[in-house]
């Protein structure tokens, strides 16, 4: 083998070595590209999606300060019970009083 066959053989290996490159690469691109239709879509969802979290944020967000409000009536309510019922617990012992009374008055 002379030294242009040599040449030759090494061009023409690395000749087909690109075009099988070459061809690789373009099924690759061809499987994997993304159309615009599709690209669309992708940007469409990426919206909705954003806009979700979004209201999922404020839906939290709404659902603590109710919390809170709820908390603070519940509190309110609770203090308000205990006052009516030491309020109760005074009528009734005014009235034991008054009854005791009454009937030292009936005994006399």
């Amino acid at each position: 083998m002379t030294r242009a066959d040599f040449v030759i053989a090494t061009a023409a290996i690395l000749f087909v070595a690109f075009c099988l490159g070459w061809f690789a690469h373009w099924l690759v691109h061809r499987f994997t590209r993304v159309s615009r239709t599709d690209m669309g879509e992708l940007e469409k969802m990426a919206q909705e999606l954003h806009e979700a979290e979004e209201t999922r944020d404020q839906a939290i967000t709404y659902m603590q300060q109710r919390e809170a409000e709820l908390s603070n009536q519940l509190h309110q309510t609770e203090a308000e019970l205990a006052a009516a019922m030491e309020g109760l617990r005074d009528a009734r012992r005014e009235a034991e009083e008054l009854r005791a009374r009454l009937e030292r008055i009936e005994a006399r």
